[in-house]
This record gives C-alpha cells, structure tokens and sequence, in this order.
C-alpha cells in the first residue's frame, strides 16, 4: 500500500527545510491541536466472503500544527493522521494530510506543499470535488481524503477568485484487504496499479478553478487535466492465467481525464438550492457526464426551541457505465439536518438514497455529540436494502454496519 510517507521522501524533506529556515523568523501564531479516539465498528450479518470478520475496533490520532509570522502574511501548517486496525491490515496506515507554506503577496496568495482542497456544494454526492484522494479504508463517503502535494496560486479580482493548481505527483486509493469488510469477492491489489500515463504515478495534473459571488448566488466553473481519481477495477490476468494456486484479485486502473466541473449554490432565506454537474471526457473514450441537485430548506427555533431541523431533496443522474459506473446513476435522495444548538453541539443527519431504475435502497445516519470541553461522540449507521444484483453496491449487501467513535481532543 502506497501512503505519502513513502511517496517522495526527498520532496518532503526539501520542503521541511525551506519551512523551518522561514519559522526562525518573529513569531505571531502557534498552535497545537489534535486527538486520540477509538472506533467500534459491529455489521448486522454474517460476512460474505472467505476471511472476513464480523467486529473490528481500531484506535487513530491526528495531530495539527500551525505558525503563523511575517506580520501574518505567511504560515506553516501540518497535519498528520494515523489508524491502527487490527483485523485489517490495509486499514492501519499513516498520512500527511497537510504540510504546506502559504505566503501572502501584494496580487495573489502562494500555496506549497501537501494540502486538502474541497471543492463542491451537494450533501450526498461530491462530483466536482477532485483534487484531493479519497481515503475510502476511513469511510465509504467520500468525504476522507489523502494529502496532495501541490504549488497553487491563488488570486482574488473583482471579477472573481481564480486559483490555479499544479498537483505533484498522484496519491492511490487503498482498498480493504483480505479481512477486510465493504469490499467485493475479489480483492483489490493496490500494489499492482496500472496507469494510461506512461508517467505514472510521477504525472503533474493541472488544475483551475474560478468562482464568485453573485448577491446570493455562489458560482465556481473548474477544470482538471490529469490522472482520475476513481480507479477502474480489472481482473488480475496475472493471476487468472496462473496454473498456481494463486487466488483471484483485481488491479486498479488510472485513466487519463479531462473534467470540467460546475458547483451552484443559491442562499434564498431559508432556503439553499444547490447544483453540481461534471462533463469528463477519459483519454481515447466518448465523453460521459455526472449531475446532482436539489435543496435544503432549514426550519428555524422548531417548536419555540434553539433547534433547528432541515429537510433536504437531491436527484442524483449519471450516465457513466462499464468500468466508470457509479451508484448514482438514477437516484433520489432524501434526508433530514437535526442541529439542536445547545451548548454540547448536538447535530443527527439521516439520508435515504433510492434507485429509481432497480429500487436498491441506501441508508445512512450520522450523530455527533461533545461530552465535556474535551470529549466527542459520533455515531454511523449504514444500511444497504432491497440491493439490486445488477447495481454496484451489491457486493455490499450484507455490510449493513452500527459504527461508534470516542475521541479525546488536546
């Protein structure tokens, strides 16, 4: 399994250098920030395939840094993650989530280094969000990502914000192993990844994005040229052809993208309408498109109460097939924002997403809760129903899972 400790040591240690000759300088900002937690994962039913556990309880950290001097135009940041499991050894791992130099100019802003950069609007489907990789042994949500070493600059007009990225180097998704649960029959080998690019994992993406304001409308338009960020899974043919008794597994595959993306977002009272759609066009492949919209309206004091609750719709279309094919093809979502306000910061968000064309049912409830000024409580509940032998979440039909999660922040 590939992870940024590993990725390009030389790169890393030329930027720590630069970073800690530029701190010697008048400090006017330290922080050190982070947390200790232990998780609990139980699934509902037996597993599905040989090896599979049906418990796991895990322990991870982060610790996050930050300097600020220069008057307050420039700034050190750091942050490292790391999980260890026990039942699944492609699930302990360690990652620089961040580890970047900002420096603020006259005309633009200058970024260097590893960064997580979250582009996009949507509750239930992140389309243009590209940057960054997915982290998908955290979570199956898409909303974990890997660090990404990268220069970008970024300028602010009066005709809008344009941040432009050069990424350095490409991050691979891990996948559960052998003991691992949310994964298919075969398993995935991430240290056989195949790339269009002859550069491989070397290749330098390029990225831009612009965006505005608009009264009370927020706008972004970007584009990314580079390697995809969502593998396409192929059959081991190493493996197949084997007269051994080596088992079967499949290779992830990195194409070639160009994607261009829009994010809207409307703020209408109590009410938020909001819209992504991605136009890709893969390296020798027709051009294929993604869109999620729809609303949130918020429900303001709720019973005379401090509580706010917020009912939310979103139809998800995807005409992405074969080896690209997604869950959101033709789907619907529905779910609801409880935030109640009160001095533990209490907030539950259910969602239920339904296939419109083979009516397989997804389920999610996510609860969070302080304990204390140092203690969290969260909880996840995801339920896969009524799943559809011809969708791609079918091999995850028994994986219906009560995750718990207490940290202890620092």
């Amino acid at each position: 399994m590939v992870n940024v400790f590993s990725l390009s040591k030389k790169r890393v240690s030329s930027l720590l250098g630069g970073l800690l000759l530029a701190l010697a300088g008048q400090s006017y900002g330290n922080e050190l920030t982070g947390y200790l937690a232990v998780e609990s994962r139980s699934f509902f039913s037996d597993a599905l395939y040989t090896d599979q556990s049906d418990y796991g309880a895990s322990a991870s950290a982060e610790v996050e840094y930050y300097h600020d001097w220069d008057d307050y135009r420039q700034r050190f940041v750091a942050t490292a993650y790391a999980r260890w499991d026990p039942e699944d050894s492609e699930r302990s791992h360690g990652d620089i989530r961040e580890l970047y130099w900002w420096r603020e100019f006259e005309e633009f802003e200058v970024y260097a280094g590893v960064r997580k950069v979250f582009w996009g609007v949507t509750e239930t489907v992140h389309l243009v969000d590209v940057i960054n990789q997915d982290d998908a042994v955290e979570n199956l949500d898409g909303e974990d990502k890997l660090g990404q070493p990268m220069i970008s600059v970024l300028m602010e007009r009066d005709w809008g914000t344009l941040e432009a990225f050069a990424l350095l180097g490409f991050r691979e998704r891990a996948f559960a192993g052998d003991n691992g649960r949310l994964r298919g029959p075969l398993v995935v080998d991430d240290d056989k990844a195949l790339y269009q690019s002859g550069a491989g994992d070397k290749h330098i993406d390029l990225a831009l994005r612009w965006s505005q304001v608009f009264g009370d409308w927020d706008l972004g338009v970007s584009h990314f040229m580079g390697t995809a960020r969502d593998p396409q899974l192929l059959l081991d043919a190493g493996a197949a052809a084997s007269e051994q008794s080596q088992p079967l597994g499949l290779r992830p595959y990195y194409a070639q993208i160009q994607q261009t993306g829009l994010d809207v977002q409307a703020t209408l009272g109590d009410w938020l309408w909001k819209l992504e759609a991605i136009s890709v066009k893969q390296k020798g492949e027709d051009r294929q498109s993604a869109a999620v919209g729809g609303f949130e309206y918020t429900f303001v004091g709720i019973s005379d109460s401090a509580a706010d609750l917020g009912v939310l719709l979103e139809y998800q279309f995807d005409d992405r097939r074969g080896l690209t094919e997604t869950t959101a093809q033709n789907d619907i979502a529905l779910g609801a924002r409880w935030v109640l306000n009160d001095i533990q910061s209490t907030e539950v968000l259910a969602a239920l997403s339904v296939d419109l064309d083979n009516g397989s049912r997804f389920a999610s409830v996510e609860a969070s809760r302080r304990l204390g000024d140092k203690w969290l409580l969260e909880a996840e509940l995801r339920l896969f129903s009524n799943t559809a032998d011809d969708d791609p979440a079918y091999t995850l039909r028994d994986d219906d899972y009560l995750q718990l999660e207490l940290r202890r922040y620092f």
